[in-house]
């Protein structure tokens, strides 16, 4: 049932009708009350270029390049394990089939055990299955795939973001020279796409050389010494591995090199999310992730999203995930919505960063959420994990967010979103959360109610806690 009154023989303080109202702090709840409150900036998505297939068609080309891999995390998943086996599967403790399981996949599948490795390779990193105690699990996106060509398509860009673990380099090559080759790569790919998707390999050769000369100047590195020039070797793997992947076309020798539709439409968004972030106001790339934060409270979610990925395109997943959890620690509540957020658009690559902070009292809830709506739950499965006095944390928190960014009638809406069935029973477990921000939130709630009763029992319960009384 919704707030009821100060006490059980008060009329309700709404003409609202009692309903159930428990746990509906959705994980995307606190940032859309905060999201209300400010000036959202709404633009249009920019049109792709003339020729891009529809998403339906990219899907159904991912779908393709990822079949093996599909086919492979379902067999894990116990479809077609055959025999009445029902044991989970068991990687390696580095993540690899065990060779049993390998033989096992390959005769089950048709496929060789070159195409199972591979295959195995991609479903990790596209997340179709996850390691989690030691087994091998569906991931959600395996569960989407086939009715869902948005998650498709994500899955198929995080294993183009990959391409560099789905080959191992030349062997004997220079760790370094693989590392600035790795990093050289994006500006190749935009080469090719703002050349109709195709260019002479000696072109992007030339190319190769002067970007790695440029990383080596601007880190004070001593120029490649003489000898045998490793790039053109390095350039074969980099090409392999893209085609891989279903961003490069095949090719023999003297063809050019040319992207699929799938790598030119992945390089185009990837272009179009550096252009709208340079184009931001302040140019959020180059920002702190505080600074990125407060900037994206100002724009409606899929403008944000926008925004959060160019910025995470340009540092290294790792530094990225750390400085958002940094920004989460701050004093400000909008900031640790927005972080958390922001995280989303990373996805499983920051999951053991995110459990590494489930301890933390002011960013568990957060975690919790997070690590459950990568696990694919319904919002009311993720809530679940949650304790009834972490979600009055979360509550307080939230509230918080609000009264420092939105206005005074969000405030009051946001007290329908309470677990509790009444305000005392809400005033007496809000008292008892610790959060830094309850005495500013209760007075600010109070000064917001247009009810008088209910406003003079929410400053006696600030009072309460300013003052430490029971």
């Amino acid at each position: 049932m919704g707030i009821r009154g100060l006490t059980r023989k008060t009329a309700p303080v709404t003409s609202r009708s009692q309903r159930d109202t428990r746990l509906r702090l959705v994980t995307g709840q606190p940032i859309a009350a905060v999201r209300r409150a400010t000036a959202a900036r709404r633009s249009r998505p920019p049109r792709p270029p003339e020729g891009t297939p529809a998403p339906a068609e990219l899907a159904a080309l991912a779908r393709s390049v990822l079949a093996d891999a599909v086919r492979l995390a379902r067999w894990a998943d116990g479809e077609g394990r055959g025999g009445g086996r029902t044991s989970p599967l068991r990687p390696e403790p580095n993540g690899i089939l065990p060779a049993a399981e390998l033989r096992r996949a390959a005769e089950a599948l048709g496929l060789t055990d070159h195409r199972v490795r591979v295959a195995w390779n991609h479903a990790r990193l596209v997340g179709l299955v996850e390691l989690r105690d030691a087994v091998a699990r569906s991931g959600w996106r395996l569960r989407a795939w086939d009715r869902d060509d948005t998650a498709v398509l994500r899955g198929w860009v995080a294993l183009f973001d990959a391409w560099s673990l789905c080959r191992t380099a030349p062997s004997g090559s220079d760790p370094s020279l693989v590392a600035e080759v790795v990093e050289a790569v994006p500006q190749l790919l935009s080469l090719l796409h703002l050349s109709s998707g195709t260019a002479p390999v000696p072109v992007l050769l030339d190319l190769l050389r002067q970007r790695v000369a440029e990383l080596r100047t601007e880190r004070h590195e001593p120029p490649a010494d003489g000898g045998a020039d490793p790039l053109p070797a390095l350039l074969e793997w980099t090409w392999d591995a893209l085609v891989s992947v279903g961003a490069l076309r095949p090719r023999t020798d003297g063809e050019d090199m040319a992207l699929t539709a799938l790598g030119n439409w992945a390089v185009w968004v990837k272009l179009e999310q550096i252009c709208v972030a340079a184009q931001s106001p302040a140019g959020h790339i180059e920002q702190s992730a505080e600074d990125l934060l407060r900037a994206c409270a100002q724009y409606s979610p899929g403008p944000a999203r926008v925004e959060y990925r160019a910025w995470l395109a340009a540092r290294p997943v790792a530094q990225a995930v750390s400085e958002l959890l940094d920004a989460a620690r701050g004093d400000d509540a909008l900031l640790r919505g927005l972080a958390f957020e922001a995280l989303r658009t990373v996805g499983a690559p920051a999951e053991a960063a995110v459990r590494g902070v489930v301890d933390e009292p002011q960013l568990r809830p957060y975690a919790l959420l997070w690590l459950a709506e990568q696990q694919g739950g319904e919002p009311e499965e993720q809530m679940a994990q949650l304790t009834r006095e972490e979600a009055t944390w979360l509550w307080v928190d939230t509230a918080a967010a609000v009264a420092d960014h939105g206005e005074a009638h969000l405030l009051v809406g946001h007290l329908e979103t309470a677990v509790q069935e009444s305000l005392p029973a809400l005033l007496d477990e809000v008292r008892g959360t610790g959060h830094p921000r309850t005495v500013q939130v209760l007075i600010a709630l109070a000064a917001a109610h247009p009810d008088p009763a209910l406003a003079k029992a929410v400053r006696r319960a600030a009072f309460a806690v300013h003052h430490g009384a029971e």
